[in-house]
């Protein structure tokens, strides 16, 4: 993989937040579905709001990117918005800008075992300015700590138990490259509608990973079950079928409620870093009216 231009990083990055934003996925903010606390055109702003910090990748270093993009979202919108999404996407986008003979996860690896002290201590300091949702408080390296002594890395060692997004740093993106991203690239290919390829890619990426967000607001067990749910989506054919058609209505349905506890986000997350992949493995920004013709 040849190091990618700034200005495609960018609109890569841009890109990836929008088409997860854009896909109707069972429990999240959509077009047609709001949360009380947040809306679709957050989203939409949240995604234009971090394009300075993704073209800048390539110059800064990755807690740079994550912090500048955090503040810039929190200039615009006034809800957590895209922060897990920041904190798969900056190394991504670090890796994209190095390129690498043997591709993007091969240089993501790279990026991922040069992290620093400071990266860890920017990542926090977005992670506090961010406020997300079901934060809890652990007894060494809180993220409420302004004094780090580990690099980034290995802070997201110590949470890879309970936090999928940390996992992904420890793993060079396992999640990412070895399931999401073969799986929507198999629908793309098969000739599906990149929206519902986007859709029974967060179903399968769900059924098989339980949301960490869900899990932090009412325990595994609780999440388990959602993944459980999940799988007997599919199992009708998911987006594909009519019946599974139904059966997704009638996931997002229960997902739903007032104060969004079985809202699926750290699964939307990892969709988000399906897509950059995606984006750029694929070179489909290079056809990326193709990709608008088959929403």
């Amino acid at each position: 993989m040849k190091p990618l231009a700034v200005d495609k990083i960018a609109w890569a990055a841009q890109m990836t937040c929008l088409l997860e934003a854009s896909a109707e996925k069972p429990g999240n903010v959509t077009r047609s579905k709001d949360f009380s606390d947040s809306c679709y055109e957050n989203f939409l702003v949240s995604a234009m709001a971090i394009g300075p910090a993704f073209q800048n990748a390539a110059d800064a270093s990755v807690g740079e990117t994550i912090r500048r993009a955090v503040r810039d979202t929190q200039r615009l919108v006034s809800t957590n918005t895209n922060l897990g999404m920041v904190l798969l996407l900056a190394p991504l986008a670090k890796a994209a800008a190095n390129g690498h003979s043997q591709g993007l996860q091969a240089a993501v690896s790279e990026v991922l075992e040069a992290l620093t002290i400071n990266d860890a201590e920017m990542a926090y300091e977005a992670i506090r300015l961010a406020v997300p949702a079901g934060l809890g408080e652990v007894e060494r390296y809180d993220v409420r700590e302004e004094k780090i002594d580990i690099t980034l890395r290995d802070a997201m060692m110590l949470a890879q138990d309970r936090d999928t997004v940390a996992r992904e740093y420890v793993t060079s993106f396992e999640n990412t490259f070895n399931l999401g991203y073969p799986t929507l690239l198999r629908f793309w290919e098969q000739g599906h509608r990149m929206s519902d390829s986007i859709v029974q890619t967060f179903l399968s990426i769900l059924a098989q990973v339980p949301d960490a967000l869900i899990a932090r607001k009412n325990g595994l067990s609780v999440a388990e079950k959602v993944s459980q749910s999940a799988r007997k989506v599919l199992a009708k054919g998911g987006i594909f079928t009519a019946e599974g058609r139904e059966e997704v209505h009638n996931f997002d349905r229960a997902l739903r409620d007032e104060r969004h506890r079985l809202n699926p986000g750290t699964t939307a997350d990892l969709v988000a870093a399906v897509l950059f992949v995606f984006l750029t493995e694929e070179d489909m920004l290079e056809h990326f009216p193709e990709l608008i013709r088959r929403w």
